[in-house]
């Protein structure tokens, strides 16, 4: 099952997820023009964790995610996001996209389920503020004006 949106009043329709050094190194437009985020850091408290390629149309609405499960990295504290260490995956993954840039995308949130888990950018309302986090592992929360240049960890 496939949430676009959520169901929050006043969610908007589209965010801005922006390339970085920290949580968000994969995020850009494919080969094929779809804009796409991928991390490795994806995780579920006291479980699995996944490595995680989030696909939009061109014009922004969601397409498809792709999961694989991985193991979770050694040492990393319960609750904690860190690379899994599935760099030869993740290079498999971006070679997938074809011809891809690194670029600032611009997307609507959206949830679905793989195998019993949520993953994509869910819409939360916390006592009036909202905000869009990635799940499973909630590491990244951008809130407005939704442009993507900071987001909370």
């Amino acid at each position: 099952m496939t949430n676009v949106l959520g169901s929050v009043a006043g969610a908007p329709s589209r965010f801005s997820i922006g390339p970085d050094d920290y949580h968000v190194p994969y995020a850009g437009t494919a080969g094929d023009g779809r804009r796409f985020f991928l991390s490795q850091e994806l995780f579920e408290f006291g479980a699995d964790a996944y490595v995680g390629l989030f696909l939009w149309r061109p014009d922004g609405e969601f397409d498809e995610v792709r999961v694989d499960v991985v193991a979770r990295a050694q040492g990393v504290p319960v609750g904690q996001a860190a690379p899994a260490g599935a760099d030869d995956l993740v290079a498999a993954r971006l070679a997938e996209l074809g011809d891809y840039v690194l670029e600032p995308i611009r997307v609507a949130p959206f949830t679905t389920e793989v195998d019993g888990v949520t993953f994509g950018w869910q819409v939360e309302d916390y006592e009036g503020e909202l905000s869009i986090t990635i799940t499973p592992g909630d590491f990244i929360a951008y809130t407005e004006p939704w442009d993507g240049l900071e987001y909370d960890t």
